[in-house]
């Protein structure tokens, strides 16, 4: 922790040296703007609320028999796998908003917002379909080994399964708190928000871990995360962009849906061929990834299909492009060759 504060402090003093500077030349007609502390302050406190859950979850969880922090601890670190990749696409564009802001062009800085969250919650749901589908599958094949048992990946697939609920919240909300701190000023209602879903998450875990132990833990931060999320929508607007929340309710509705097929499909493919592989001559670690490969493909296959059908945004440019991609690929190489 020192160390990243370390490599970050230069950079932050050189820009509140600039505040003088910046003063001065924004009086002379400068666009420049000075970073402001208060809105550094901002930033910061929202982050350090955003990381207690942690903090909650742990202190939960240490009341549980031996094993219960692991399971929970390996779960969360393989589910946050999709919800990582989808905030990579916000964390690119976040300079876009910022700039339409300073601009003064909120209907640009609208659009991108309503496109990033939209197009980031098709590929998180995409993943948690996958990681609610194959957990079984992936939790074996990733860890049971030596003193990780069969017991050990069904206590930690179950937990995996039920943290999952929440990756389109923590999505939304890391999407979402982008927005309001790309207005350039400071703003105290993304950390209002996250301390609301903080209680929430406190609450919900005390009253769930005695008859649900770290499941009940794992559905507390879900529920945590998910009313976050829907307090930074409600409130987006004169703080922040003025999204339109029924547009963005309605892009999040139909990736839902292809999300909850998919996840049907993809574990009952899991399931079927872990069931047909259990030959003595495959090993545990073959006969996981092979169930494994097949509910990936079918939880793929069918998300893409309902995607096209009930017209989620991001699906059709995406296999548009895998298409261009696989179209570049030269075939001759294997054989044969396309005619022209």
């Amino acid at each position: 922790g020192l160390l990243m504060v370390a490599a970050q402090l230069p950079s932050l003093l050189r820009q509140l040296r600039r505040r003088d500077a910046g003063e001065r030349l924004a009086d002379a007609g400068d666009p420049a703007r000075p970073l402001a502390l208060a809105l550094f302050t901002t930033v910061l406190l929202f982050a350090v609320c955003r990381q207690s859950q942690i903090l909650i979850e742990r202190f939960l969880a240490s009341g549980l028999p031996a094993g219960a922090i692991s399971h929970l601890n390996y779960a969360q670190k393989v589910a946050q796998i999709p919800m990582t990749l989808s905030l990579m696409l916000c964390t690119v564009t976040f300079p876009v908003v910022a700039r339409a802001m300073a601009d003064g062009d909120t209907e640009r800085a609208r659009e991108r917002v309503e496109r990033d969250v939209a197009l980031a919650a098709c590929l998180v749901l995409l993943g948690a379909a996958t990681v609610v589908a194959c957990a079984p599958q992936m939790i074996e094949l990733l860890f049971q080994r030596g003193a990780f048992t069969a017991a050990d990946t069904a206590a930690t697939a179950g937990v995996m399964r039920v943290y999952a609920l929440g990756l389109l919240g923590q999505t939304v909300v890391g999407a979402l708190a982008r927005s309001y701190f790309s207005a350039g000023r400071a703003s105290w209602y993304p950390l209002g928000a996250m301390a609301v879903g903080i209680a929430a998450t406190a609450g919900v875990g005390a009253w769930a871990v005695g008859p649900w132990g770290v499941t009940g833990i794992a559905a507390a931060n879900a529920a945590g995360i998910i009313v976050t999320g829907a307090l930074l929508l409600a409130g987006m607007g004169p703080r922040s962009v003025p999204v339109r929340v029924r547009r963005v309710l309605g892009d999040l509705a139909r990736p839902v849906l292809a999300a909850a097929a998919a996840t049907g499909a993809g574990a009952w493919a899991a399931g079927a061929v872990s069931g047909l592989a259990t030959s003595p001559a495959l090993s545990t670690g073959v006969r996981a990834a092979l169930a494994l490969s097949a509910g990936v493909v079918t939880v793929c296959g069918v998300f893409a299909l309902l995607g096209l059908v009930l017209g989620v945004q991001g699906v059709r440019p995406a296999l548009l492009s895998v298409r261009s991609v696989t179209r570049r690929i030269p075939h001759g190489r294997f054989g044969f060759r396309r005619s022209r």
